[in-house]
Formats: structure tokens, C-alpha cells, sequence
């Protein structure tokens, strides 16, 4: 057991000296710390005895209890560097989309992670930071790190969804790092805003109300919109069109999409391979299209664009946009169109007349390029309900045949 002797310092002085044996054994090693108060040596004897005649945990030899310090933290633990580090290492993805990683990571991220660890030391990452941030994205609050001031929209939950996924990615490999810097990802099983809180992003115009559309349209905008609007191609792949892609004499007419525009990494565009995989497809054309597809093409050698702005070279989106579309839309708008869509719209808009017009979503699926069904149903299946009608039917004409036939079979 610990206990205290009392000793005179030079100065007259009293000393308390609290000392015991290491564990309490016989052969264990002399302990003694000393005191000037006797009052203090008492509780620290008090300790020592309640932790098994050992130093108590937190105390320091002479200075007492100390606070323990933080672990040092390299800076690539911390979030900014690491972010960038991951971003930078990416082997699938463009330069134009590194960038937009990169812009996402310090406009949507650092003000409210730039102070915390990746790791699991030091002050590191929670699922309550992440948490906090989906929140802050939701109501459009500024973070911790940003100027007093600063203002900030609501995102929609598509876009916190996406902003979501890429902090994810970047969590996880800290997780699966060798060795690994962190136990766990406190992105896993984040509860994300719904889309259905919102309204929908997308817009859909009935065959009507694209017709006024089309009426306020300049003459040279007229073609480009209607092939958008006609085919469900996205609007880099249409401008990126050559005559070579056409087989319009033919008792099956087609369209094959297989190059699309894309954006440099250091501003510009080129031309390459479509957005995935099975974006590059082919389409098939009605009769109204081969006639206009064979008007563009006369004259075009077969690696010239189809479309061409009118001083010649591809359209620009945002020109086409500024001066195309936005005067239409206004045009239509003041007669009384009530929606505002994006040109992009004219593919959903495409899908929505399949859908209405009972065309299966894979066959939707093929024809817009989507990787996945999963997609077309996400993003269109909330359509099919006007196929309701049909679909009663058809259970009618289905059950009434089995009760004609239990029927029949009571009478055998």
C-alpha cells in the first residue's frame, strides 16, 4: 500500500513523499512523487492505492495531470490535401471532370471539412459533420470555414446526392488504404434528402406546346431542335453528327450515334467517344426524318457536320442558347406556353411520347443511350401511370378468361 513520509527541506520546510512498490509486489520497483501539501499527498496516495499501486493514469512525474495532446496529423491527412490527392489519382474519368471534382471539393466541401482529418487521430471526420453538411447543402446555410456573409443557395437532392457520392469515394479510400487511415466511412448509411421533396428538375412539353415553341423559332434553329426533340439525343451528339452516320437508302433507315462532343480539361471542346457505352447505338428513322436528313446532308462531304453554326464550325451550346433558344422561349412563353424548359428538356420530353404511347421503357432504355434500366425508370417510370387503364384491362381480360373456364369445367 502507498504511504506518505514526512521530510524537512533545508529551508525548514515540511515534504510529503508518497511512495509505494510498483503492483503492490515485493520485488517491484520503488514509486515516490512529493508534495509540499500534505492535503495533496493524501489524495494522490488515495489514487495510487484505487489504481493497483500504479502511476493513475494521466499523471506525469512532477507536473501532475496533463492533458493529453492531440496526435500529430500530417497534412496529407487532412481533408483539402487529401481530397485533391484522390481526385488527382483518378484513372477513369476526363480533365474536364477532374476539374468539376475539384471545383466541388473546394466550393462544397472545404468550408465545412477543411479543418478535419480523414484519419481516424486528431479531429476527424463524423457521421454528425456529414450530417450537419447535407443539411447545410439542403437549406442553403454557408459552412464553419466560409467569410462571415458568405451566401449560399439550396442545392436540389439530386445534386446533394451527387456531391454525396463523390465524399463517399473519397472516404472510403481512406478506409481501404494500406494501411488503412480510418476504421469506418461516415458517409455509409447517410439518410439523403428525397427528390420527391422537390420539385422535379425535369420538364416535359405535350406535342402542342412544343409546337409553339417551335413556332418562335428562327429559321436556322428549327432543324437542330426538331432532330433533339425527334430522336432523344443529347445535345453534343446531335451537333456532332456527320453525314457518314446516316444509312438513309435503305428499307430500313438508321441513324448511328457514335462520336459526341466533350470538353477539355483546359477549356475547348473535341470530338470523342459518346457519353458511355451504350450511349453509342443506332436509331431508327421515320420517313419525315429521311427526308430532312437527306436535305442537310446533299452537298456535305462524309466527315462534315450536319449541323453548322452560321458562320460556319459546330454550334456553341451557349450561343445557340443566348440566341436561339432563350428568344423563343420568350416568344412562346408571351403566347402562352406556361413552362420553362431547357433545351435539354427535349429529351425527356422524347421519352415522355414513347411512354405515352406505350413503348416499353427498354426499348426507351436503347434508344436514349442509358446504361442502365434502372435509369429510365428513375427518371421516367413515374409516367407510366397513365398506363393504368391498360393495365386494368388487361387483369379483366385475363381473370374474366379464368372464370369462363372454371365456369365451364363445373358444368363437365
Amino acid at each position: 500500500m502507498a504511504s506518505i513520509k514526512t521530510n524537512s527541506r533545508l529551508s525548514g520546510d515540511p515534504s510529503y513523499t508518497v511512495v509505494w512498490r510498483a503492483g503492490g509486489s515485493r520485488t517491484g520497483c520503488w514509486c515516490r512523487e512529493t508534495f509540499d501539501d500534505e492535503d495533496q499527498a493524501k489524495r494522490f496516495r488515495d489514487l495510487v492505492n484505487g489504481h493497483g499501486q500504479q502511476w493513475p493514469p494521466g499523471w506525469v512525474k512532477g507536473e501532475g495531470f496533463v492533458e493529453p495532446s492531440e496526435p500529430d496529423v500530417s497534412d496529407a491527412e487532412m481533408f483539402p490535401l487529401f481530397a485533391h490527392n484522390y481526385v488527382g489519382l483518378l484513372t477513369d474519368i476526363s480533365d474536364h471532370t477532374r476539374i468539376n471534382y475539384t471545383r466541388f471539393i473546394d466550393n462544397h466541401m472545404v468550408p465545412w471539412f477543411g479543418k478535419l482529418s480523414v484519419s481516424d487521430r486528431g479531429s476527424r471526420i463524423t457521421r454528425d459533420h456529414v450530417s450537419r453538411w447535407i443539411l447545410d447543402l439542403k437549406d442553403g446555410r454557408p459552412g464553419p470555414l466560409h467569410a462571415p456573409g458568405t451566401a449560399r443557395r439550396a442545392y436540389a437532392a439530386k445534386t446533394i446526392a451527387n456531391l454525396h457520392g463523390l465524399l463517399f469515394s473519397i472516404l472510403q479510400s481512406a478506409v481501404e488504404s494500406d494501411p488503412a487511415l480510418r476504421d469506418s466511412n461516415p458517409c455509409a448509411h447517410t439518410r439523403l434528402p428525397r427528390s420527391g421533396d422537390a420539385e422535379d428538375d425535369e420538364v416535359f412539353l405535350e406535342p402542342e406546346e412544343y409546337a409553339l415553341l417551335r413556332a418562335h423559332l428562327r429559321p436556322d434553329a428549327v432543324d437542330i431542335i426538331d432532330v433533339l426533340v425527334s430522336t432523344g439525343l443529347r445535345w453534343g451528339e446531335v451537333t456532332a453528327l456527320q453525314p457518314k452516320d446516316f444509312t438513309l437508302a435503305s428499307k430500313r433507315p438508321t441513324l448511328r450515334v457514335q462520336r459526341a462532343w466533350k470538353r477539355r480539361g483546359e477549356g475547348g471542346t473535341f470530338l470523342g467517344a459518346p457519353k458511355t457505352k451504350k450511349s453509342r447505338r443506332t436509331l431508327v428513322l421515320t420517313s419525315d426524318q429521311v427526308e430532312m436528313f437527306q436535305r442537310l446532308c446533299r452537298g456535305k462531304k462524309p466527315n462534315d457536320l450536319v449541323f453548322t453554326a452560321p458562320e460556319g464550325g459546330a454550334w456553341h451550346s451557349g450561343v445557340f442558347h443566348a440566341h436561339r433558344w432563350k428568344p423563343a422561349l420568350k416568344g412562346a412563353n408571351a403566347a402562352g406556353l406556361t413552362k420553362q424548359p431547357r433545351i435539354h428538356d427535349l429529351r425527356h420530353t422524347h421519352a415522355s411520347w414513347l411512354i405515352a404511347s406505350r413503348v416499353p421503357l427498354p426499348v426507351i432504355q436503347a434508344r436514349l443511350g442509358h446504361e442502365s434500366i434502372t435509369t429510365t425508370v428513375d427518371r421516367y417510370g413515374h409516367l407510366l401511370e397513365s398506363s393504368d387503364d391498360e393495365v386494368v384491362a388487361a387483369v379483366k381480360w385475363a381473370m374474366g378468361a379464368a372464370a369462363v373456364k372454371r365456369d365451364l369445367s363445373r358444368v363437365a
